[in-house]
């Protein structure tokens, strides 16, 4: 029978994590790991959207492309969207181009790259999106510009960082004709080809336009008229005069009435401060074209003579998709707002995210007295973001972000009378829910008090006295990492250190302890507080007067989340997995056979007296009895950055998924002690 503890009393480090490997390598092969159902993302809507594709002959089936490697599908032209199928096993696929073949609708491409590092490839599907393969001739190349030629569907090109590719054979076999090497023409970052001629393409790079008559053989520089250092992020043909190409810059949007000979830039557009990330033509008037910049979308009806924004200048467009049926119909793929529809040629435009998530929820709160009423914060978003409440358990979802002026939310904590608390990126802020509109007010004055010795007179004679001396008050204004106001007295960890407030947040009292004030997580069990930080832990037994540092295991070399159960044991998660003691850090115990490594985030379920274990580099969650040490483990099919528990369900915030919900009576994998 296997032991469930292991004792740490000098374990070797390199043993430690040996066995750690083999536990999850068992794990991973076991028949159950791959027999769950995946949980279901419920909101909030909303988040990055970057393309849009409509199926040739039916406007009303459209595909998106994400920031997270998924494609959604719309069968009613973009009202509703479900979640279709995800291109890789990762997360971090950008998909800025989906074709979808014009001779055989079930034929769709997908182009992508990959963020903050030069990978991607293209995938395409025979099934209409439902299951993907990765196309090998391009594989590990970060696309940025795609198209299918117009004239003959089984020519394709690719733009990525080392040039542009030619396919002949639909995507089956790949050749680079740009030349190899070349200091010119890279990173190229927009193509187009000609609709008569599929030998013609326009490539936009960088650093300036080029230009092939002959398949790439040979290319020419199309600079003429355009600015100097130009990047090149779209260009498009008139499909009825090709003569006529407009091509958007850095430094403008320019227009070219010879094939791009020469170009001209157009006036009424701002240029150097946006970036006019995608031109599209009304298909059914070719004097409308629209601009979806990094400030909003711009519209010319005069074929280019000028251009009118119809958009907030917040709004930063990826995409634009016009239908040409019902040329008055436009959508837009956004940054943060995911899609938005208009009726009216781009005048107005609604929110159209009914189905689609892409948030980065950070923070996940159920309501202790209603665990149907949930709340989510989100980063990243700052006018679309801020804080997200449900009534009915996820099915709907309203913003509450007034009063936040767009901050990150890192924290959501509730108090036993209620109140609720938002730690953010700027300071802490309670919601004032009395009126019909929500707000959230400031709760960041801190006002330290202490002892000062000052020299007074009494019957005639000088002496020293201690007085409590109140500091002048200020407003803390940096990030909130955790909150819990579970106790007598409010526990924060914050960028400015640990703070604490007696009065219910309307002031805090603290700092730095033991010299460091990057305590990224906080525990409170009646006057007993607990705080960690990445190297170390402190406990306060007086509700934050006073703290003290407690042993950790040298083991260790990540810690991340702390928890107190109710019998006042305390428990860590770190990158070695799961640990516990009994005697405020005289003697720790790993959970051992808990085959997760790398733990994020722990969270204490007082009603069922265990400990949900979560990582961002896993989609699995973990559930241990905090009294038998024996756990259960569910699959949830998206890396996720906590778990928290509604009556009997369990709920995740996810890292690009928005929150996500356990299905119902199903799912439960139970371990071994």
């Amino acid at each position: 029978m296997c032991r469930p503890l292991v004792r740490l009393d000098g374990t070797n480090r390199t043993a430690l994590l040996a066995q750690i490997a083999v536990l999850v390598l068992i794990f991973y092969l076991s028949p159950s790991a791959a027999a769950q159902a995946i949980w279901s993302a419920v909101g909030p809507s909303g988040g990055d959207a970057r393309v849009l594709a409509a199926v040739p002959g039916d406007p009303r089936h459209l595909y998106l492309g994400t920031t997270n490697s998924w494609v959604y599908e719309s069968r009613d032209e973009g009202a509703t969207w479900r979640r279709l199928s995800k291109l890789d096993s990762f997360d971090d696929l950008i998909l800025d181009h989906i074709v979808v073949d014009f001779v055989d609708s079930s034929t769709v491409y997908a182009a992508a790259w990959r963020l903050d590092h030069p990978g991607g490839g293209m995938w395409v599907s025979h099934d209409g999106g439902q299951s993907w393969s990765e196309i090998k001739g391009l594989r590990g190349q970060s696309i940025r510009a795609f198209a299918q030629a117009p004239s003959n569907p089984r020519i394709l090109y690719a733009g990525t960082l080392e040039g542009v590719f030619r396919s002949v054979d639909s995507g089956a076999s790949w050749t680079l004709i740009s030349p190899p090497g070349s200091h010119e023409i890279h990173e190229v970052e927009s193509l187009a080809v000609d609709p008569m001629d599929a030998e013609i393409v326009y490539a936009g790079t960088w650093h300036l336009p080029w230009k092939t008559i002959n398949g790439g053989k040979s290319w020419q520089n199309i600079k003429q008229g355009v600015i100097e250092d130009s990047d090149v992020f779209s260009i498009i043909i008139d499909p009825v005069q090709p003569h006529i190409v407009f091509a958007s810059a850095c430094s403008g949007i320019y227009k070219s009435e010879n094939a791009g000979r020469l170009f001209r830039k157009v006036q009424g557009i701002p240029s150097s401060a946006r970036r006019t990330r995608v031109l599209k033509q009304d298909p059914s008037n070719s004097r409308v074209v629209y601009a979806g910049t990094t400030e909003g979308l711009y519209k010319t009806v005069n074929a280019g003579k000028s251009f009118e924004r119809t958009t907030d200048p917040d709004v930063i467009v990826n995409d634009v998709y016009v239908d040409p049926a019902e040329p008055n119909r436009v959508l837009l793929a956004t940054d943060r707002g995911g899609v938005l529809s208009s009726t009216d040629g781009g005048l107005s435009f609604v929110a159209s995210n009914e189905g689609f998530s892409g948030r980065k929820v950070e923070a996940l709160l159920v309501d202790r007295e209603n665990p149907a009423r949930l709340f989510a914060g989100v980063v990243n978003d700052k006018a679309y973001g801020g804080v997200f409440v449900s009534t009915d358990g996820g099915g709907r979802w309203q913003q509450i972000d007034e009063g936040l002026d767009g901050r990150d939310v890192y924290a959501l904590a509730q108090s036993p009378e209620g109140e609720i608390l938002a730690g953010t990126s700027h300071g802490i802020f309670a919601l004032d829910a009395s009126s019909s509109s929500p707000t959230w007010l400031p709760r960041s004055t801190i006002q330290n008090t202490h002892l000062k010795t000052v020299v007074e007179t009494h019957y005639r004679t000088r002496v020293n006295i201690e007085k409590k001396v109140t500091d002048t008050a200020r407003i803390f204004d940096g990030r909130v990492h955790a909150l819990d106001l579970t106790g007598a007295a409010w526990l924060a960890s914050t960028t400015a250190g640990l703070l604490t407030s007696k009065d219910k947040g309307a002031t805090w009292q603290g700092g730095p302890v033991m010299g460091a004030a990057n305590y990224f997580s906080v525990a409170v069990q009646g006057a007993t507080m607990a705080a960690a930080r990445s190297d170390g832990v402190v406990v306060s037994m007086d509700a934050g007067i006073t703290w003290s540092p407690i042993g950790v295991p040298a083991v260790l070399t990540r810690i991340r989340s702390v928890v107190i159960s109710v019998d006042g044991t305390l428990w860590l998660g770190a990158r070695e997995g799961v640990y516990f003691t009994h005697d405020h850090g005289k003697t720790w115990l790993w959970v051992h056979r808990l085959p997760i490594a790398d733990v994020d985030d722990l969270f204490y379920d007082g009603h069922m007296n265990r400990i949900l274990v979560s990582s961002r580099a896993s989609d699995q969650v973990f559930s241990i009895d905090a009294k038998s040490l024996s756990w259960n483990w569910w699959q949830t099919g998206f890396h996720i950055s906590c778990v928290r528990t509604a009556a009997e369900r369990l709920l995740a915030a996810s890292l690009y998924d928005g929150v996500l919900v356990e299905p119902q009576a199903e799912g439960v994998e139970t371990g071994k002690r």
